[in-house]
């Protein structure tokens, strides 16, 4: 094994791309699936949402807490991370594979449990993987400018990822079918997941210190002040992505009137653009640090979602998805910074590296954020009439302008109010924690 790779930034970054692949063709089709293509109603995919994240906000924490104590020869992270690979690639392939005779209303009950039964084992599957995934680079990549590199490098695969499994989504599932597209995402994320995980090793510094006791080590964590608001902020930041990615689909059928097959270019607009801007914001964040251009990209992130109302064809859609293009890129690379920062100064403090915990209780909050989509989907359609593919109601077209658009413009105004209450703290040695 070549030494420049272990734990280099190119290898932490194909970890996020394995895991992002299946994840982004979830997020943004499995609404599509359900509701458009199977006919199961908003009002009962919304449920299946709601009672998911009672069970995230009870697993989520845990799975960190218990991931820090995690003591062995392999590291805290690497056992979890290998236990996780099969359970999420199985459980990815059975969300697309509903058995035949469950589609349509006729069949509605027995859809409603298949897709909530799934959607928790799924995603209890992919809680494992991204806490323990997300806590390695605050212990892997020390200070601001490396932290601000790897996430760079990351949000680059990133953007990779994002634009296989939204762009190429709607090809692979119009030439092998949605399971067929299941199964080839998990075989990726298989192959790519074990090759990161190979050339990962865990600091053994880190896990020296005795862990906090349980209650001591959530008290700790929701005591800290700039913790909530960084993650409160985030998770209306975090709406917007889901919204962006699980609304393009509709907002280009009933919206822009193109045909499914042009999908992939509108969704590619998007995404390919990030690739690029991502060391644009790179170099922003650099010179701004992590607060600022953290708050500068929630404000650009906003205004980049107003092309989209005004779209009407192929051709001004692909120019809107280029402008949210830019916003998008700059929340993708710039939290990462101010969220490595919050855990050191928690480690000075308590004598710990707890980034499992906090990644875990940040993540929670992060994905209520697909609660809040779901409710936005199912308010906005009963504005407007929607129920499902089966039933679009009078004006679809409006309902998915104001889903991709206005709804958007006012999340990211309330995320950037949010973040102006965060404080700057001195950390030792620093002279702002924007430093």
């Amino acid at each position: 094994m070549s030494s420049k790779r272990v734990n280099s930034t190119f290898m932490y970054a194909l970890g996020m791309f394995a895991i992002m692949v299946p994840s982004q063709a979830f997020t943004s089709f499995y609404s599509y699936y359900y509701v458009e293509k199977l006919g199961l109603g908003i009002g009962l995919a919304t449920l299946a949402r709601s009672v998911y994240l009672v069970w995230d906000a009870v697993n989520q924490p845990l799975l960190g807490y218990w991931s820090d104590r995690t003591r062995s020869p392999r590291g805290r992270r690497k056992p979890w991370l290998y236990g996780g690979l099969p359970a999420f690639a199985i459980l990815f392939v059975l969300m697309f594979s509903v058995p035949p005779g469950l589609s349509g209303a006729s069949a509605a009950g027995e859809l409603f449990w298949w897709f909530l039964i799934v959607l928790i084992l799924f995603e209890s599957a992919s809680s494992v993987l991204w806490v323990n995934y997300g806590s390695l680079l605050p212990e892997l990549f020390a200070g601001a400018a490396l932290r601000a590199k790897a996430s760079a490098v990351q949000q680059s695969f990133q953007m990779l990822a994002i634009l296989i499994g939204t762009a190429a989504t709607p090809l692979l599932f119009k030439a092998v079918g949605f399971s067929g597209m299941s199964v080839a995402y998990a075989a990726l994320f298989l192959l790519c997941m074990l090759v990161f995980l190979k050339h990962l090793q865990e600091s053994s510094a880190a896990r020296v210190p005795s862990p906090l006791p349980l209650r001591q080590a959530f008290r700790e964590t929701l005591r800290n002040r700039n913790f909530w608001i960084f993650h409160l902020a985030n998770s209306f930041a975090q709406t917007v992505n889901g919204l962006l990615s699980s609304m393009i689909p509709f907002y280009a059928k009933y919206a822009l009137h193109i045909p499914e097959s042009q999908v992939s270019i509108l969704l590619a607009s998007v995404f390919v653009s990030v690739i690029p801007l991502v060391a644009v914001w790179y170099l922003i964040a650099r010179r701004l640090g992590g607060l600022r251009s953290w708050r500068l990209s929630l404000a650009v992130y906003g205004v980049t979602a107003i092309p989209l109302w005004f779209a009407g064809s192929l051709g001004t859609g692909i120019a809107a998805g280029i402008s949210i293009g830019f916003g998008l890129a700059g929340f993708l690379v710039t939290p990462a910074v101010l969220n490595g920062h919050i855990i050191d100064q928690d480690a000075e403090r308590t004598g710990r590296r707890r980034e499992g915990v906090y990644t875990a209780v940040g993540g929670f909050i992060n994905r209520s954020s697909g609660l809040i989509s779901a409710v936005a989907f199912w308010i906005v359609g009963r504005m407007f009439g929607y129920v499902s593919g089966h039933d679009p109601g009078p004006d679809p077209e409006q309902a998915f302008r104001w889903l991709i658009s206005l709804v958007p413009l006012g999340l990211m105004a309330v995320s950037l109010a949010i973040s102006l209450l965060y404080r700057e703290e001195k950390r030792h040695g620093e002279q702002k924690a924007d430093s």
